[in-house]
């Protein structure tokens, strides 16, 4: 994979709700650690770190102000939180990817959860927007939803190679 200058790795929707307790996703606990490593090589990389809080609605898991709305990484100065209260980033955020140029990114590295829903439509975004996008190999997850979680990621996937998205593994994703 080529390296380039300008990454930003956006963090969708690590909030409590969807990683921690009963309502977790299958294997939070592994995919929480996978986060964390690829937060950690985008800090050591000084690439430019989003944040991203989904709102739901009143009564919702990760309504605006409940445990489980808070994210699970605490971020650092300099690392924007967004919020949103549809799929995807962009469009909640008109000025983030103005942002994200700003901060001299091209490239954006998207992770996070649900893969259908915010991870597929936050990457769908940034490439709209012209930026390049990669999304590794296991940086998404899902719950099971009329079919086991990791067929919707390997759905999700496919689509997001289709559409121009980059896919590789994990360790090969590097920030700079």
């Amino acid at each position: 994979m080529m390296e380039r200058m300008g990454y930003g790795l956006i963090l969708v929707d690590v909030q409590r709700n969807i990683l921690e307790g009963q309502g977790a996703v299958a294997g939070a606990a592994d995919f929480r650690a996978l986060l964390s490593g690829l937060l950690d090589a985008a800090r050591d990389a000084d690439a430019a770190i989003i944040h991203v809080k989904n709102d739901g609605r009143p009564g919702d898991p990760d309504e605006p102000g409940t445990p489980g709305w808070e994210l699970v990484f605490t971020p650092l100065p300099g690392e924007p939180v967004v919020r949103k209260d549809v799929a995807n980033t962009f469009e909640s955020n008109p000025a983030l990817a103005d942002v994200l140029r700003t901060m001299g990114v091209d490239m954006v590295v998207v992770a996070g959860l649900q893969s259908e829903y915010c991870v597929q439509a936050t990457a769908v975004g940034a490439l709209e927007r012209g930026f390049d996008v990669i999304v590794p190999a296991g940086a998404q997850a899902t719950y099971d939803d009329g079919e086991p979680a990791a067929d919707i990621i390997e759905r999700i996937t496919l689509e997001l190679v289709a559409a121009g998205v980059e896919v590789p593994e994990l360790d090969a994703v590097r920030f700079r």
